[in-house]
């Protein structure tokens, strides 16, 4: 009997797991998951598979990928505001890679189920008392949130893992997920107003006059359309009818974290298409899942569960991940070397991106594993300021993404997509969040306070990204011009690593 044959959804529980939520009350638990195992799928077989024709493309660079979201969502940040925000500065974002790298952009939200996140210790100080740590609005409460005259209030009950907190996730994914199909087919993407995602939020002079001569430019793109007859305008798209220009592809995506929930929206579907009526288990939480870095291990839980499910994955690469060992986990979740299967995440920090990605590239070049190299320039490069909060510098994210497109050129490889961690949401005064230093804003340490909102990891804000967004664009309309200098090779001299 082949490995396939020995999969289940369940499989995973006879292999040791790490970053595992322990629950005191397993019987309700098991009830949890059974209501979860009854609930609607959140998405469809057909989506799935559209992104992975689609994910073929960026593996054949024909398409660019976008990743994009918050680190760990919250709840509370379930409004319509925020996710208009952040979905408003994806569209924003992609819009501005459009421009420069003449490709379709594939856009993936962390977004509708990104609410667990791995810790590194069972256990954190808040004050002087030790609690459980904070694992995400799906498993406990965050209590360092909550104060009285300045100081923690703390409720142990807060931090106790709670299944009921499960169905509130799948409840809250769902919500968000319906706000962002309504969005998206009710003219909210479309190319005749763009200016509605973005320059209201955008304080730079020189950001709104980049972001206004495309705009223009697509105006006279747009109104020439029209004239043609190949476009017919706005009028088209009232009461939500389709449009080249109207509606975009937008998917969903989470780390696959907590595998009693993952198993619990599995789900043996029929293949969209495929004949004899073939059937395959389909993950329905998101079209997206990844596999992190604390969760990668070749014997463990994670890769057991993400071997058997039809869903394209991610894996996050970074320093502990060795060339022969990253071959043999893309043996294990993708033996068939399926295109479109897996994305490579990697992340390895500015300082380090240097010692281990053309390694890594010429191992998977070597063993023939079709793949989608994407880089994440946040995780590997977060710092303490000196008033303790946890932050990011611009300029040593650039650093990484500038070494990673060089690097990649270097080894006859291609950068097929970007992974940020950033956020559209504005405070009651209309302003970006104040989380990353540095950016064409210059945010300086003084200024993290002012509108720190981050639970979890520190979030590029509205300016930031689009700072992010013209690089890679500048970087790409160059390349296609031949021009061997480019705007982000330069950015190496005058941002080192940190």
């Amino acid at each position: 009997m082949s490995p396939e044959e020995l999969w289940s959804p369940s499989s995973w529980k006879s292999k040791p797991i790490a970053q595992d939520v322990e629950y005191q009350d397993p019987v309700h638990l098991s009830k949890v998951l059974s209501k979860l195992e009854t609930l609607p799928p959140l998405v469809t077989p057909s989506e799935i598979e559209r992104l992975r024709h689609q994910l073929a493309l960026v593996q054949r660079n024909e398409a660019f990928l976008l990743h994009a979201g918050d680190c760990a969502e919250s709840f509370d940040a379930c409004t319509h505001e925020n996710i208009s925000a952040k979905i408003g500065l994806i569209l924003s974002f992609s819009l501005i890679l459009v421009w420069g790298v003449r490709l379709p952009v594939v856009r993936i939200g962390r977004i509708a189920g990104q609410y667990a996140k791995p810790r590194s210790s069972k256990t954190e100080k808040i004050g002087d008392r030790e609690v459980l740590s904070f694992r995400g609005d799906n498993v406990n409460g965050d209590v360092s949130l909550r104060f009285v005259c300045s100081v923690p209030r703390l409720d142990p009950n807060d931090r106790t893992p709670d299944p009921e907190r499960l169905l509130s996730a799948y409840f809250h994914s769902s919500t968000t997920l319906n706000h962002v199909r309504s969005l998206l087919t009710s003219g909210f993407a479309s190319l005749h107003h763009p200016r509605d995602w973005s320059l209201s939020h955008v304080r730079s002079p020189s950001l709104r006059k980049e972001f206004e001569k495309i705009v223009e430019s697509l105006s006279d793109a747009l109104d020439f359309s029209r004239t043609i007859g190949l476009e017919s305008g706005p009028a088209f798209e009232q009461g939500g009818g389709r449009s080249t220009v109207g509606e975009v592809d937008f998917y969903t995506s989470h780390e696959g974290l907590m595998l009693e929930y993952e198993q619990a929206l599995t789900r043996a579907m029929p293949i969209p298409a495929a004949a004899h009526a073939d059937k395959a288990f389909y993950n329905t939480s998101a079209h997206f899942l990844w596999i992190g870095d604390r969760t990668r291990q070749l014997t463990g839980a994670h890769v057991e569960y993400f071997r058997g499910i039809r869903n394209p994955i991610g894996i996050k690469v970074g320093p502990s991940m060795v060339g022969e060992e990253l071959v043999r986990l893309l043996d294990i979740v993708n033996p068939s070397k399926e295109a479109g299967r897996v994305t490579l995440i990697t992340r390895y920090g500015a300082g380090k991106i240097r010692d281990y990605l053309a390694a890594h590239i010429k191992a998977v070049q070597k063993s023939g594993h079709p793949v989608i190299w994407m880089c994440d320039p946040m995780h590997g490069n977060t710092l303490t300021s000196s008033t303790g909060l946890k932050t990011r510098n611009f300029g040593t994210i650039i650093s990484e993404l500038t070494w990673c497109l060089k690097i990649h050129a270097e080894c006859a490889s291609r950068l097929g997509g970007v992974s940020l961690e950033f956020t559209g949401e504005l405070n009651d005064d209309g302003f970006s969040v104040t989380e990353c230093l540095g950016g064409s804003m210059e945010l300086s340490e003084e200024q993290l306070p002012l509108r720190y909102q981050s639970f979890c990891d520190p979030r590029l804000n509205f300016e930031q990204s689009l700072d992010v967004a013209f690089l890679i664009s500048n970087y790409f309309k160059l390349e296609r011009r031949g021009e061997k200098h480019d705007v982000l090779y330069t950015e190496l001299s005058r941002q080192p690593p940190a």
